[in-house]
């Protein structure tokens, strides 16, 4: 299953992902936001990620704005991978290389259908592993290692 979340200013984009994530026959849970009301983006990056830290969730996607802040929230969590992509190869490369585990979107940059086939590629997306899944290895371990101290 993959979780869902947006600010006010990714609420559009999102509800267009929803639809993507429908026709595919993927299953989705939204977390918020719901309305056009301003919030603040942290609250929904926390909701996504925490879900996707803990393997409740095995994806998720953000929207806000820019996709920044959800960004920025995102990869506080451990065993979180939040990638920010504007265009088809930056979230291709998102799964291939890194193992996106969250992809990240910026709903005042993005066009709908710009947007559609970016997370169609992240999702249609394997990752490679090999010389990849080492640099992951070393990701975390750091993170391991920071919460030491």
């Amino acid at each position: 299953m993959i979780v869902i979340g947006s600010d006010h200013g990714g609420l559009e984009l999102k509800e267009e992902i929803k639809q993507l994530l429908q026709e595919r026959g993927i299953s989705c849970q939204d977390l918020g936001t719901n309305n056009s009301d301003s919030v603040d983006y942290p609250d929904f990056g926390v909701q996504v990620a925490s879900r996707v830290s803990t393997g409740a969730a095995e994806k998720g996607i953000l929207v806000c704005g820019t996709g920044i802040g959800m960004s920025i929230v995102a990869n506080k969590f451990p065993a979180v991978r939040a990638a920010l992509a504007t265009d088809v190869f930056m979230a291709t490369m998102a799964k291939e290389h890194n193992n996106a585990n969250i992809l990240v979107l910026g709903g005042r940059v993005l066009d709908s259908a710009k947007a559609r086939e970016m997370v169609a590629a992240w999702l249609d997306t394997e990752f490679a592993g090999g010389r990849h899944q080492g640099r992951l290895d070393k990701i975390a371990a750091l993170e391991s290692e920071l919460k030491l101290k």
